[in-house]
């Protein structure tokens, strides 16, 4: 299915399930770094207000989960910071599980402008959200911790982007960091592509895939 030019009927789909259940809808949206899952959670999130008139939807990222570079340092992961390991899964579910059941939920997000690090409870989901979109690259790993996650979320969707258009848009990230070129390709060889390889391999287990997406 494309995205592009779908997310009103999107939302629609979103708007119908949740109204068709009790409790918040948790939707997740997966996909390789730097696909776009990011823009299509902040229109999805726009387009479900609008449709609805009132602030249901929000969005509750997985980035937030970053581990912090002093622990990346202290366990020597700086260098493959983005890869699995280097986030607090089991507090990324705990989180989740919360957000079924309570009704007001701080949440982390990840700076990527000033600290780059993740700021706690950045975020707070209160009663008045019924819709939650958490967007993430290891939504639908097989692995522990990171398998429990899917049980949490009522549907999860896979956005997908040709690698050509990933590795432009991580160099573009890493550049405006102030990676240097070198530094960035470096960065995008021995971490990134090999997570969206593994990424890739999950796409199988997504409610929904989305195509061709244009942002």
């Amino acid at each position: 299915m494309s995205a592009a030019n779908g997310v009103a009927s999107l939302a629609a789909r979103v708007i119908d399930a949740w109204q068709a259940r009790s409790g918040r809808y948790l939707l997740g949206i997966a996909g390789p770094p730097a696909a776009g899952k990011s823009t299509l959670a902040e229109r999805l999130r726009d387009e479900i207000n609008n449709k609805l008139g009132e602030d249901i939807a929000q969005i509750a990222p997985m980035d937030g989960f970053h581990l912090t570079n002093d622990e990346l340092d202290r366990a020597g992961l700086r260098s493959v910071k983005g890869a699995p390991h280097t986030f607090d899964a089991e507090g990324y579910v705990d989180r989740l599980k919360l957000l079924r059941d309570v009704p007001e939920v701080g949440w982390p997000v990840y700076d990527r402008q000033v600290v780059h690090e993740p700021v706690p409870d950045a975020i707070l989901i209160g009663p008045q959200t019924g819709i939650v979109i958490t967007e993430g690259n290891y939504l639908l790993l097989d692995d522990q911790p990171w398998s429990q996650v899917r049980s949490l979320l009522n549907q999860v969707w896979y956005l997908d982007a040709p690698v050509s258009l990933v590795e432009r848009r991580l160099l573009d990230r890493h550049r405006a960091i102030g990676r240097s070129a070198e530094e960035a390709t470096a960065k995008i060889a021995g971490t990134d592509l090999p997570n969206a390889e593994l990424i890739a391999a999950t796409r199988r287990n997504a409610d929904l895939v989305l195509d061709q997406v244009k942002f």
